[in-house]
C-alpha cells in the first residue's frame, strides 16, 4: 500500500450522535431498506478522475494539488493505482470507475496508449482480487486531447472517427476483462462550437452508426453489462447532441438504439441543461432507459458544471424516490463523478468528501423509502388523476374516440370543467416530513 493517508483505518457508521469526521453518521452499509441492504441500494463508485487524476484547476488558475503519483510515466500509474484502491478500501466503497487516461499515460502511438492501459488493466485485475472492489464501469476519454478537437464520432475527419472507435474497442476489452458492471459513452465534445461550419445531418449519422457498432461489439465479445450514455448539454462545446435525457431518447429512438442503450445521469449536467437531477431521473424511469447515475452538485452562483459533492438532501431524496419507485438499480450505482474544492489540498479532505457525500445519499435514500413506505405521497398522486380509470377516459386514451366524437360529447353534456389545485404547497410541505 502506498501509506498516502497514513494509518488511517476502514471508516465505521458510528450512528447520529457521533462527532468523529471520519465515521459515517447515517450510512450503515448493512441497515435493511425496503428489503435490501443500502449497500445493495446505492451501490457506490468513486470517480478515479476527479479524486486522483485532477490537478486542483479552474477556468482560471493552475494546479494546486501536489500529489506523489502525478507525472507522465508508468511508475506514477502505477502509484496512482496504489493509493486509489488504498482509498477504496478505507471508505469500503464496492466499486469505482475510470477512463482510460485517468489511470495510464499518453502513448506516444496508438498501440503504445493501449499497451499501457492493458498493463494498468493487469494491476487493476490483481487489486480487485484482493480487494473485492469491482469496477461500475469504464470510458474513453475522448474529449481532452487535441485531435478532438472537433468531436470523436462526429468529428469532420473520419480518420478521427476511426481512432475513437478503436480507443471505445480497447477501453470496451479492458471493461469487459474487469468484470464492469457498465461501458459509459460520453461524448464531451459531440456538438458544435458554431453552426456555420456544421453538417448536423452528417454528425448524427455518423454518431448514429458509431453507438450502433459500440453494440454490435458488445454482443459480439458477450459483454453482460448495460451500455450507457451520458447527457450533457454544454460545455465544452456551445451545443452537445446529448443535451439531455428527452434528446438521448429521441436520438437512440432515431437509430433504432432505444433498447440497447440507457444512460447514465448527472446531477451537475441536469442543471446546465435547465432541469432538476429528479426531472432526468424521472423522464429516464418513464422511457425505461435509467442505467446508473453520476452524484455531485453545481454551484448555482456559478455558470459552469463545478461537480461538488452532494449536500442537498431533499435533492437527492426526491431523485432516489424515482429510482426506487422503477425498481431501483440494476447494473447501475452511484458514482461521485465530484472533485474537492482547489483550496482542499489534504489527503483527509479526499476522505471528509466521501463520507459526507455517502451520508448525503444515504439521508437521501432513506427519506425516499419512507415516503413510499408511508403512501400518503403516491395516494395523492393516484387520487389526482383517478378520473382517468372512467369508462369514458380509458376509451378516448385507448383510441376508441375520434376527436369528433369527443368534441360531440363535450357539446351534448354542456361538459365545463372547473381548475383543480395541484396542491404543491402541501406536497412540498409532505416531503419535508421526512428529509
Amino acid at each position: 500500500m502506498s501509506n498516502f493517508f497514513g494509518d488511517q483505518p476502514v471508516i465505521q457508521f458510528e450512528g447520529q450522535n457521533s462527532s468523529n469526521p471520519l465515521a459515517f453518521r447515517h450510512y450503515d452499509k448493512d441497515e435493511i431498506v425496503m428489503g435490501k441492504t443500502m449497500a445493495e441500494h446505492l451501490r457506490f463508485a468513486v470517480a478515479y478522475w476527479h479524486s486522483f487524476a485532477w490537478e486542483g484547476t479552474d477556468p482560471f488558475g493552475g494546479q494546486t494539488f501536489d500529489r506523489p503519483w502525478f507525472g507522465n510515466d508508468m511508475a506514477a500509474a502505477k502509484l496512482k493505482a496504489d493509493v486509489a484502491f488504498e482509498m477504496f478500501s478505507i471508505l469500503d466503497v464496492p466499486y469505482f470507475c475510470f477512463h482510460d487516461a485517468d489511470v495510464r499515460p499518453e502513448g506516444e502511438t496508438y498501440a503504445q496508449s493501449v499497451q499501457r492501459l492493458n498493463a494498468l488493466g493487469d494491476i487493476f485485475e490483481k487489486k480487485i482480487a484482493q480487494t473485492g472492489v469491482k469496477l461500475l464501469w469504464g470510458t474513453a476519454n475522448l474529449f481532452s486531447h487535441k485531435r478532438f478537437m472537433s468531436g470523436a464520432a462526429t468529428n469532420p475527419d473520419p480518420d478521427v472517427f476511426a481512432y475513437a472507435a478503436a480507443t471505445i474497442k480497447a477501453n470496451m476489452d479492458v471493461t469487459h476483462r474487469l468484470g464492469g458492471q457498465n461501458y459509459v459513452l460520453w461524448g464531451g465534445r459531440e456538438g458544435y462550437e458554431t453552426l456555420l461550419n456544421t453538417d448536423m445531418t452528417r454528425e448524427f449519422d455518423q454518431m448514429g452508426r458509431m453507438l450502433n457498432m459500440v453494440v454490435e461489439y458488445k454482443h459480439k465479445i458477450g459483454f453482460s453489462g448495460a451500455i450507457l450514455l451520458e447527457p450533457k448539454p454544454q460545455e465544452p462545446s456551445k451545443h452537445q447532441y446529448d443535451y439531455d435525457v428527452a434528446t438521448v431518447y429521441g436520438f437512440l429512438k432515431k437509430y433504432g438504439l432505444e433498447n440497447e442503450i440507457k444512460v447514465n445521469i448527472e446531477v451537475g449536467h441536469a442543471i446546465l441543461a435547465g432541469h432538476t437531477f429528479e426531472h432526468e431521473v424521472a423522464t429516464a424511469t418513464t422511457h425505461g432507459i435509467l442505467g446508473s447515475i453520476d452524484m455531485n452538485r453545481n454551484d448555482y452562483q456559478s455558470g459552469w458544471d463545478t461537480d461538488q459533492f452532494p449536500n442537498n438532501v431533499p435533492e437527492v431524496a426526491l431523485a432516489y424516490y424515482h429510482i426506487l419507485k422503477s425498481g431501483g438499480f440494476t447494473n447501475g450505482g452511484t458514482n461521485f463523478d465530484a472533485k474537492l474544492r482547489r483550496q482542499s489540498i489534504d489527503p483527509v479532505d479526499l476522505l471528509h468528501a466521501h463520507v459526507g457525500g455517502m451520508d448525503t445519499c444515504a439521508r437521501g435514500l432513506k427519506a425516499a423509502a419512507a415516503i413510499i413506505e408511508d403512501g400518503t405521497y403516491d395516494d395523492y398522486i393516484e387520487k389526482r388523476y383517478a378520473d382517468w380509470t372512467g369508462a369514458e377516459a380509458q376509451a378516448m386514451l385507448n383510441g376508441e374516440r375520434s376527436l369528433e366524437q369527443i368534441a360531440a360529447r363535450v357539446e351534448s353534456q354542456n361538459i365545463s370543467p372547473e381548475p383543480r389545485s395541484g396542491g404543491q404547497e402541501y406536497l412540498e410541505n409532505l416531503i419535508n416530513r421526512f428529509v
